[in-house]
Protein backbone atom coordinates (compact mmCIF):
# COMPACT_ATOMS: atom_id res chain seq x y z
CA UNK A 1 0.00 0.00 0.00
CA UNK A 2 2.81 2.33 0.93
CA UNK A 3 4.58 1.46 -2.31
CA UNK A 4 1.45 2.23 -4.40
CA UNK A 5 1.12 5.59 -2.62
CA UNK A 6 4.69 6.43 -3.44
CA UNK A 7 4.15 5.50 -7.09
CA UNK A 8 0.98 7.59 -7.25
CA UNK A 9 2.91 10.51 -5.70
CA UNK A 10 5.74 10.13 -8.17
CA UNK A 11 3.31 9.98 -11.07
CA UNK A 12 1.53 13.10 -9.83
CA UNK A 13 4.82 14.92 -9.42
CA UNK A 14 5.86 13.85 -12.92
CA UNK A 15 2.59 15.07 -14.39
CA UNK A 16 2.97 18.37 -12.58
CA UNK A 17 6.52 18.67 -13.89
CA UNK A 18 5.37 17.97 -17.44
CA UNK A 19 2.58 20.52 -17.07
CA UNK A 20 5.02 23.12 -15.78
CA UNK A 21 7.41 22.29 -18.59
CA UNK A 22 4.66 22.58 -21.19
CA UNK A 23 3.66 25.97 -19.75
CA UNK A 24 7.17 27.37 -19.44
CA UNK A 25 8.33 26.48 -22.99
CA UNK A 26 5.62 28.56 -24.72
CA UNK A 27 6.22 31.39 -22.22
CA UNK A 28 9.87 31.49 -23.19
CA UNK A 29 8.92 31.32 -26.87
CA UNK A 30 6.45 34.15 -26.39
CA UNK A 31 9.21 36.17 -24.76
CA UNK A 32 11.18 36.07 -28.02
CA UNK A 33 10.50 38.50 -30.80
CA UNK A 34 11.69 39.10 -34.35
CA UNK A 35 11.62 42.55 -35.96
CA UNK A 36 11.83 43.21 -39.69
CA UNK A 37 14.40 45.87 -40.58
CA UNK A 38 14.16 47.23 -44.13
CA UNK A 39 16.86 49.45 -45.61
CA UNK A 40 17.42 51.83 -48.51
CA UNK A 41 20.85 50.31 -49.18
CA UNK A 42 22.04 47.44 -51.38
CA UNK A 43 23.04 44.34 -49.46
CA UNK A 44 26.42 44.66 -47.70
CA UNK A 45 27.03 48.13 -49.16
CA UNK A 46 30.31 49.30 -47.54
CA UNK A 47 29.67 51.68 -44.68
CA UNK A 48 25.86 51.78 -44.80
CA UNK A 49 24.66 48.28 -45.59
CA UNK A 50 27.37 46.91 -43.32
CA UNK A 51 26.42 49.33 -40.54
CA UNK A 52 22.76 48.29 -40.75
CA UNK A 53 23.77 44.64 -40.40
CA UNK A 54 26.08 45.52 -37.50
CA UNK A 55 23.16 47.17 -35.69
CA UNK A 56 20.89 44.17 -36.31
CA UNK A 57 23.52 41.74 -35.05
CA UNK A 58 24.21 43.83 -31.93
CA UNK A 59 20.55 43.98 -30.92
CA UNK A 60 20.26 40.22 -31.31
CA UNK A 61 23.45 39.59 -29.33
CA UNK A 62 22.71 42.09 -26.54
CA UNK A 63 19.25 40.61 -26.01
CA UNK A 64 20.70 37.08 -26.03
CA UNK A 65 18.33 36.21 -28.84
CA UNK A 66 15.15 37.36 -27.15
CA UNK A 67 14.93 40.22 -29.68
CA UNK A 68 16.06 39.26 -33.18
CA UNK A 69 16.41 41.81 -35.96
CA UNK A 70 16.13 40.39 -39.47
CA UNK A 71 17.54 42.70 -42.14
CA UNK A 72 16.13 43.13 -45.64
CA UNK A 73 18.27 45.05 -48.13
CA UNK A 74 16.78 47.48 -50.63
CA UNK A 75 14.27 45.73 -52.86
CA UNK A 76 14.16 42.47 -50.92
CA UNK A 77 10.93 43.36 -49.10
CA UNK A 78 10.17 46.93 -50.20
CA UNK A 79 11.74 49.39 -52.70
CA UNK A 80 14.62 51.57 -51.42
CA UNK A 81 12.45 54.69 -51.14
CA UNK A 82 9.46 52.71 -49.86
CA UNK A 83 10.86 52.00 -46.39
CA UNK A 84 9.24 55.05 -44.75
CA UNK A 85 5.71 54.10 -45.80
CA UNK A 86 6.28 50.42 -45.07
CA UNK A 87 7.20 51.11 -41.43
CA UNK A 88 4.71 53.93 -40.94
CA UNK A 89 1.90 51.66 -42.15
CA UNK A 90 3.09 48.69 -40.10
CA UNK A 91 4.17 46.48 -43.01
CA UNK A 92 7.71 46.39 -41.56
CA UNK A 93 8.91 47.09 -38.04
CA UNK A 94 11.87 49.45 -38.58
CA UNK A 95 13.97 51.00 -41.31
CA UNK A 96 17.57 52.14 -41.84
CA UNK A 97 17.91 55.12 -44.22
CA UNK A 98 18.51 58.90 -44.25
CA UNK A 99 15.86 61.49 -43.38
CA UNK A 100 16.43 63.77 -46.37
CA UNK A 101 15.23 60.96 -48.65
CA UNK A 102 11.74 61.57 -47.26
CA UNK A 103 11.58 65.37 -47.31
CA UNK A 104 8.36 65.05 -49.31
CA UNK A 105 6.67 63.77 -46.15
CA UNK A 106 7.75 66.73 -44.01
CA UNK A 107 10.01 69.68 -44.73
CA UNK A 108 11.46 69.30 -41.24
CA UNK A 109 13.05 65.96 -42.16
CA UNK A 110 15.75 67.50 -44.38
CA UNK A 111 17.36 69.21 -41.40
CA UNK A 112 17.84 65.98 -39.45
CA UNK A 113 20.25 64.35 -41.94
CA UNK A 114 22.67 67.09 -42.91
CA UNK A 115 22.77 70.60 -44.30
CA UNK A 116 25.37 72.28 -46.53
CA UNK A 117 28.16 73.94 -44.58
CA UNK A 118 26.55 72.48 -41.46
CA UNK A 119 27.60 70.14 -38.68
CA UNK A 120 30.43 67.62 -38.83
CA UNK A 121 29.81 64.08 -37.63
CA UNK A 122 30.96 64.70 -34.05
CA UNK A 123 29.04 67.99 -33.91
CA UNK A 124 25.94 66.20 -35.17
CA UNK A 125 26.11 63.68 -32.33
CA UNK A 126 26.44 66.59 -29.91
CA UNK A 127 23.35 68.29 -31.36
CA UNK A 128 21.27 65.14 -31.01
CA UNK A 129 22.33 64.32 -27.47
CA UNK A 130 22.96 67.75 -25.95
CA UNK A 131 21.46 70.31 -28.32
CA UNK A 132 17.80 69.33 -28.27
CA UNK A 133 17.62 67.57 -31.64
CA UNK A 134 16.28 64.24 -30.34
CA UNK A 135 13.18 65.82 -28.79
CA UNK A 136 12.43 67.63 -32.05
CA UNK A 137 13.12 64.42 -33.99
CA UNK A 138 10.52 62.57 -31.90
CA UNK A 139 8.02 65.40 -32.33
CA UNK A 140 8.42 65.54 -36.11
CA UNK A 141 8.04 61.79 -36.62
CA UNK A 142 5.20 61.12 -34.15
CA UNK A 143 2.39 62.11 -36.57
CA UNK A 144 3.62 59.36 -38.88
CA UNK A 145 3.54 56.79 -36.03
CA UNK A 146 7.33 56.53 -36.00
CA UNK A 147 10.08 56.63 -33.37
CA UNK A 148 13.45 57.80 -34.79
CA UNK A 149 17.06 57.35 -33.67
CA UNK A 150 20.41 58.53 -34.99
CA UNK A 151 22.19 55.31 -35.98
CA UNK A 152 25.14 56.34 -38.13
CA UNK A 153 27.36 59.35 -38.82
CA UNK A 154 29.63 58.80 -41.84
CA UNK A 155 32.80 60.86 -42.14
CA UNK A 156 33.23 63.84 -44.48
CA UNK A 157 32.00 63.25 -48.01
CA UNK A 158 33.27 64.43 -51.40
CA UNK A 159 31.22 66.65 -53.70
CA UNK A 160 31.16 63.88 -56.26
CA UNK A 161 32.01 62.40 -59.64
CA UNK A 162 32.01 64.02 -63.08
CA UNK A 163 33.46 63.40 -66.52
CA UNK A 164 33.68 67.15 -67.07
CA UNK A 165 35.85 69.72 -65.35
CA UNK A 166 34.08 72.56 -63.56
CA UNK A 167 35.82 75.92 -63.72
CA UNK A 168 32.99 78.46 -63.75
CA UNK A 169 29.32 78.68 -62.85
CA UNK A 170 28.43 78.28 -66.53
CA UNK A 171 29.99 74.80 -66.49
CA UNK A 172 27.31 73.68 -64.03
CA UNK A 173 24.32 74.74 -66.09
CA UNK A 174 22.39 71.89 -67.65
CA UNK A 175 24.27 69.12 -65.84
CA UNK A 176 22.18 66.16 -64.70
CA UNK A 177 23.41 65.50 -61.19
CA UNK A 178 22.34 63.27 -58.31
CA UNK A 179 22.42 65.09 -54.99
CA UNK A 180 19.64 64.97 -52.37
CA UNK A 181 18.77 67.51 -49.69
CA UNK A 182 19.61 71.19 -49.55
CA UNK A 183 22.83 70.67 -51.47
CA UNK A 184 20.78 69.47 -54.41
CA UNK A 185 18.46 72.45 -54.06
CA UNK A 186 21.44 74.84 -54.13
CA UNK A 187 22.70 73.20 -57.34
CA UNK A 188 19.22 73.43 -58.83
CA UNK A 189 19.23 77.18 -58.19
CA UNK A 190 22.46 77.37 -60.19
CA UNK A 191 20.91 75.69 -63.21
CA UNK A 192 21.72 72.04 -62.53
CA UNK A 193 19.09 69.40 -63.30
CA UNK A 194 19.05 67.57 -59.95
CA UNK A 195 17.74 64.00 -59.77
CA UNK A 196 17.24 61.50 -56.96
CA UNK A 197 18.09 57.92 -57.90
CA UNK A 198 18.23 54.86 -55.59
CA UNK A 199 21.81 53.98 -54.59
CA UNK A 200 21.81 50.63 -56.36
CA UNK A 201 21.05 52.31 -59.72
CA UNK A 202 23.65 55.09 -59.60
CA UNK A 203 26.60 53.37 -61.28
CA UNK A 204 24.56 52.26 -64.27
CA UNK A 205 23.02 55.73 -64.59
CA UNK A 206 26.50 57.27 -64.60
CA UNK A 207 27.81 54.75 -67.12
CA UNK A 208 24.87 55.16 -69.48
CA UNK A 209 24.92 58.96 -69.41
CA UNK A 210 21.48 59.15 -67.80
CA UNK A 211 23.26 61.41 -65.30
CA UNK A 212 26.42 63.48 -65.72
CA UNK A 213 27.53 63.20 -62.14
CA UNK A 214 26.73 61.97 -58.66
CA UNK A 215 27.79 62.29 -55.07
CA UNK A 216 27.65 59.46 -52.59
CA UNK A 217 29.43 58.85 -49.32
CA UNK A 218 33.14 59.71 -49.55
CA UNK A 219 36.07 57.64 -50.86
CA UNK A 220 35.34 54.47 -48.88
CA UNK A 221 31.73 54.21 -49.94
CA UNK A 222 32.40 55.49 -53.46
CA UNK A 223 35.17 52.96 -54.10
CA UNK A 224 32.78 50.20 -53.08
CA UNK A 225 30.14 51.55 -55.49
CA UNK A 226 32.65 51.52 -58.38
CA UNK A 227 32.10 55.09 -59.55
CA UNK A 228 35.75 55.38 -60.59
CA UNK A 229 34.95 52.97 -63.42
CA UNK A 230 32.48 55.45 -64.89
CA UNK A 231 33.85 58.93 -64.12
CA UNK A 232 37.25 60.59 -64.29
CA UNK A 233 37.09 63.60 -61.97
CA UNK A 234 36.43 63.45 -58.23
CA UNK A 235 35.48 66.80 -56.72
CA UNK A 236 35.87 68.07 -53.18
CA UNK A 237 34.91 69.37 -50.63
CA UNK A 238 31.60 67.73 -49.85
CA UNK A 239 29.97 71.05 -48.98
CA UNK A 240 26.55 69.41 -48.88
CA UNK A 241 27.33 66.67 -46.32
CA UNK A 242 30.00 67.56 -43.76
CA UNK A 243 28.44 64.97 -41.47
CA UNK A 244 25.36 62.95 -42.38
CA UNK A 245 22.88 61.49 -39.93
CA UNK A 246 21.69 57.99 -40.84
CA UNK A 247 18.48 57.02 -39.08
CA UNK A 248 16.97 53.94 -37.47
CA UNK A 249 13.20 54.44 -37.35
CA UNK A 250 10.80 52.13 -35.52
CA UNK A 251 7.04 51.86 -35.96
CA UNK A 252 5.65 53.68 -32.92
CA UNK A 253 3.13 50.96 -32.01
CA UNK A 254 5.89 48.36 -32.24
CA UNK A 255 8.13 50.55 -30.08
CA UNK A 256 5.47 50.93 -27.38
CA UNK A 257 4.85 47.17 -27.38
CA UNK A 258 8.48 46.34 -26.66
CA UNK A 259 9.69 45.50 -23.17
CA UNK A 260 11.60 48.32 -21.53
CA UNK A 261 14.78 46.26 -21.63
CA UNK A 262 14.39 45.73 -25.38
CA UNK A 263 13.77 49.44 -25.90
CA UNK A 264 16.96 50.21 -24.02
CA UNK A 265 18.91 47.70 -26.10
CA UNK A 266 17.76 49.45 -29.29
CA UNK A 267 18.77 52.84 -27.85
CA UNK A 268 22.21 51.64 -26.82
CA UNK A 269 22.81 49.72 -30.06
CA UNK A 270 21.88 52.87 -32.03
CA UNK A 271 24.37 54.96 -30.05
CA UNK A 272 27.06 52.33 -30.53
CA UNK A 273 26.31 52.13 -34.25
CA UNK A 274 27.13 55.84 -34.58
CA UNK A 275 30.68 55.16 -33.47
CA UNK A 276 30.93 51.98 -35.52
CA UNK A 277 29.76 53.75 -38.68
CA UNK A 278 32.06 56.75 -38.18
CA UNK A 279 35.01 54.49 -37.41
CA UNK A 280 34.43 52.32 -40.48
CA UNK A 281 34.17 55.31 -42.81
CA UNK A 282 37.11 57.18 -41.30
CA UNK A 283 39.41 54.17 -41.46
CA UNK A 284 38.24 53.26 -44.94
CA UNK A 285 38.53 56.75 -46.43
CA UNK A 286 42.27 57.00 -45.81
CA UNK A 287 42.97 53.83 -47.76
CA UNK A 288 40.32 54.39 -50.41
CA UNK A 289 41.45 57.86 -51.50
CA UNK A 290 44.97 56.54 -52.11
CA UNK A 291 43.58 53.57 -54.06
CA UNK A 292 41.44 55.80 -56.25
CA UNK A 293 44.36 58.08 -57.10
CA UNK A 294 46.50 55.05 -58.03
CA UNK A 295 43.74 53.94 -60.38
CA UNK A 296 43.87 57.22 -62.27
CA UNK A 297 41.14 59.23 -60.61
CA UNK A 298 41.86 62.97 -60.81
CA UNK A 299 41.04 64.96 -57.67
CA UNK A 300 39.69 68.44 -58.23
CA UNK A 301 38.77 71.18 -55.76
CA UNK A 302 35.57 73.00 -56.57
CA UNK A 303 36.55 76.66 -57.22
CA UNK A 304 35.98 79.01 -54.29
CA UNK A 305 33.64 81.38 -56.22
CA UNK A 306 31.33 78.42 -56.91
CA UNK A 307 31.46 77.31 -53.27
CA UNK A 308 30.48 80.82 -52.18
CA UNK A 309 27.51 80.77 -54.58
CA UNK A 310 26.50 77.35 -53.29
CA UNK A 311 26.70 78.62 -49.71
CA UNK A 312 24.42 81.54 -50.45
CA UNK A 313 21.84 79.41 -52.24
CA UNK A 314 22.00 76.72 -49.55
CA UNK A 315 21.28 79.22 -46.77
CA UNK A 316 18.43 80.72 -48.80
CA UNK A 317 16.92 77.29 -49.46
CA UNK A 318 17.02 76.37 -45.78
CA UNK A 319 15.43 79.67 -44.77
CA UNK A 320 12.68 79.18 -47.37
CA UNK A 321 11.91 75.71 -46.03
CA UNK A 322 11.81 77.03 -42.49
CA UNK A 323 9.36 79.81 -43.37
CA UNK A 324 6.93 77.43 -45.02
CA UNK A 325 6.46 74.93 -42.19
CA UNK A 326 6.22 75.46 -38.39
CA UNK A 327 7.94 72.17 -37.50
CA UNK A 328 10.72 72.85 -39.99
CA UNK A 329 11.18 76.30 -38.45
CA UNK A 330 11.67 74.80 -34.99
CA UNK A 331 14.30 72.37 -36.23
CA UNK A 332 16.01 75.02 -38.37
CA UNK A 333 16.26 77.41 -35.42
CA UNK A 334 17.73 74.70 -33.20
CA UNK A 335 20.24 73.59 -35.84
CA UNK A 336 21.47 77.05 -36.82
CA UNK A 337 21.78 78.09 -33.17
CA UNK A 338 23.89 75.01 -32.42
CA UNK A 339 25.99 75.56 -35.57
CA UNK A 340 26.77 79.09 -34.39
CA UNK A 341 28.16 77.70 -31.14
CA UNK A 342 30.33 75.26 -33.07
CA UNK A 343 31.65 78.06 -35.29
CA UNK A 344 32.91 79.84 -32.17
CA UNK A 345 34.89 76.74 -31.12
CA UNK A 346 36.13 75.06 -34.31
CA UNK A 347 38.83 77.67 -35.17
CA UNK A 348 40.59 76.74 -31.92
CA UNK A 349 39.79 73.04 -32.09
CA UNK A 350 39.60 70.99 -35.30
CA UNK A 351 40.68 73.73 -37.72
CA UNK A 352 43.71 74.72 -35.67
CA UNK A 353 44.77 71.14 -35.13
CA UNK A 354 44.46 70.16 -38.81
CA UNK A 355 46.54 73.18 -39.80
CA UNK A 356 49.18 72.30 -37.17
CA UNK A 357 49.33 68.69 -38.32
CA UNK A 358 49.85 69.71 -41.94
CA UNK A 359 52.59 72.09 -40.82
CA UNK A 360 54.31 69.37 -38.81
CA UNK A 361 53.92 66.44 -41.18
CA UNK A 362 53.46 68.01 -44.58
Amino acid sequence: MKRRSLLRGAAAAGAAGLAASAFQAPAIAQGKRELKLVTSWPKNLPGLGTSAQWFADKVTAMSEGTLTVRLYAAGELVPPFGVFDAVSQGNADMYHAAAFLFAGKSKAFSFFSTVPFGLTSDELIGWYHYGGAQALYDEAYAPFKLKPFLVGVPDFTMMGWLNKEIRTLDDLKGLKYRMPGFGGEALRRLGVAVVNIPPGELLQALRSGAIDGTEWAGPYGDLGMGFHKAAKYYYYPGFHEPGTGVELVVNLDVWKSLKRSHQEIIRVASDAANLQCLGEFTAGNGEAIATLVKQGVQLRKMPDPILKELAGHSEAAMADFAKSDPMAKKVYDSLTSYRKKMLSWSPYGAEAYYAARRLALG
